[in-house]
């Protein structure tokens, strides 16, 4: 009997096996996250499947194509009568970027939205100010994501906000991931919920049913109110970025947008596509005509590990390689993909000026200490360097030219171009893109420069730890 109960187990271990591999062999596009999951599931009997069927699998791409029959369909929503109306870049920049227009077109199949406006604000006392107004001045509706909702100080006025929004009648929605709403306790989707608002958490951990879809994180950060006006950039909601609080130890630098025009209803329309991904529900209801109020031409672009997978990756890797006199990358976390580190070297053996400021502080060493690994790759190629000093640095900046510019949500790294959920405006814009040029230099000059001979000068344990934390940059 005994050896019956042996051989089935082990039959069925195999037969779990093979299966689980031959799933990872056939569902991963990455060759090195392929080999690895198919050498799990074969060497660890039951438990490499497990781990697999827990970790390894997208369930939300399934999810996402199951569920595109239950609504208009995103290109539907997209082609609005307000956005239908696409905008001619102007004869001079069409000529400079037509191969990026093209990529872009072609990649997002989404159009070019004109006659909008794009305000810069700096860290959260000029963001939240705004972003708290317009929520208290709203009419219709209100949408709000965000990946950390915290519950201090900062997200208490947040919450009474959009509670007072629902009293006086307001439609108000939020989306928080599921694990980023837990940086605080007690929870603001709780919170949230005893004001009435309508609140669904972005795919939240637990085990029973099982979900633990830890690297597959809603990253966005979206408020839209009554349509008309929007804001979009790196920004969470909490106390830690409030920058001028000299005496906060945790306080981080950042940068934010608000937007105006045509282009926000491209951004509303992300926010309703991830409640219906959420809920089944599209739900999206008539607001006003968002009018015209600037010169900046813009387009939304989505990423993440669904049908929108490298879509970003692949438009920043044609922008890089449109660039003609300068690149400029503020980022808190660089760990580029293999093609737009290649683009980058090359841009710069073509004598573009390519430059990547960093921040000398990182809330997050293993990142750190991964990006430190490649940084010579880049350097050696005559790519310009600067670590800019405490505090920790948060903004998010891609200018090309001093005329194209991508804002939003995604960092430079594979936890942006692959796992999480992110929006990026792109915008063709000389005005925006000088200013924020502008702001990127007077950073640079009170950053330090970053030399070959100091990263190739690190100590050998220090060599080593970095090579380590670089083998785990796939999932950082």
């Amino acid at each position: 009997m005994s050896d019956i109960i042996d051989y089935t187990v082990t039959v069925a271990a195999f037969v779990l096996a093979i299966v689980s591999a031959g799933h990872a062999l056939l569902s991963k596009r990455d060759p090195k996250a392929s080999l690895g999951w198919m050498a799990l599931c074969l060497i660890i009997p039951f438990g490499g499947p497990f781990i697999y069927f827990l970790f390894g699998i997208n369930r939300v791409r399934t999810r996402a194509i199951k569920l595109r029959g239950h609504a208009p369909d995103a290109s539907v929503a997209e082609q609005s009568p307000h956005t239908a109306e696409v905008y001619a870049v102007p004869a001079q920049s069409a000529d400079a970027y037509a191969d990026l227009l093209h990529i872009s077109d072609v990649i997002t199949k989404k159009p070019l939205v004109g006659e909008n406006r794009i305000d810069i604000l700096h860290n959260g006392e000029q963001t939240y100010t705004a972003m708290l107004a317009a929520i208290e001045s709203a009419q219709i509706s209100i949408v709000l994501t965000t990946y950390i909702f915290e519950t201090n100080e900062t997200g208490r006025r947040f919450i009474d906000a959009l509670g007072r929004a629902v009293t006086r009648g307001i439609d108000v929605r939020v989306i928080i991931d599921g694990f980023g709403e837990l940086y605080s306790w007690p929870r603001a989707g709780t919170l949230l919920k005893r004001r009435g608002v309508s609140v669904a958490r972005f795919l939240p951990p637990r085990l029973f049913p099982p979900s633990l879809h830890i690297n597959l994180r809603n990253h966005r950060k979206i408020l839209v109110v009554d349509g008309v006006e929007g804001f979009t950039g790196g920004m969470n909601i909490g106390d830690r970025h409030l920058a001028e609080r000299i005496e906060n130890p945790n306080r981080v630098v950042d940068i934010h947008f608000r937007l105006a025009g045509p282009i926000v209803e491209q951004v509303e329309s992300v926010f309703f596509e991830d409640w219906r991904f959420l809920t089944g529900r599209y739900e999206k209801k008539a607001t006003q005509r968002r009018q015209g109020q600037g010169s900046a031409i813009c387009r939304v672009i989505t990423e993440g590990p669904n049908e929108d997978l490298d879509k970003l990756s692949m438009i920043l890797v044609g922008a890089v390689s449109s660039a003609r006199s300068s690149v400029i990358i503020m980022t808190p976390y660089f760990i580029p993909p293999r093609g737009l580190l290649a683009s980058l070297q090359a841009t710069a053996l073509r004598g573009v000026e390519v430059t990547i400021i960093l921040p000398e502080k990182n809330n997050l060493a293993l990142v750190h200490w991964a990006t430190r690994n490649m940084l010579w790759e880049l350097l050696e190629r005559g790519v310009r360097i600067y670590y800019q000093p405490a505090p920790f640095v948060h903004t998010k900046l891609f200018i090309v030219d001093n005329h194209y510019v991508h804002i939003g949500s995604a960092n430079i790294d594979p936890r942006s171009l692959r796992l999480n959920f992110e929006l990026a405006v792109e915008v063709y814009d000389r005005s925006l893109a000088s200013c924020l040029a502008v702001y990127a230099e007077e950073v640079r000059d009170r950053s330090r420069p970053l030399s070959l001979q100091e990263i190739d000068g690190r100590p050998f344990p220090e060599k080593v730890r970095d090579a380590l934390a670089w083998l785990l940059s796939p999932y950082l």
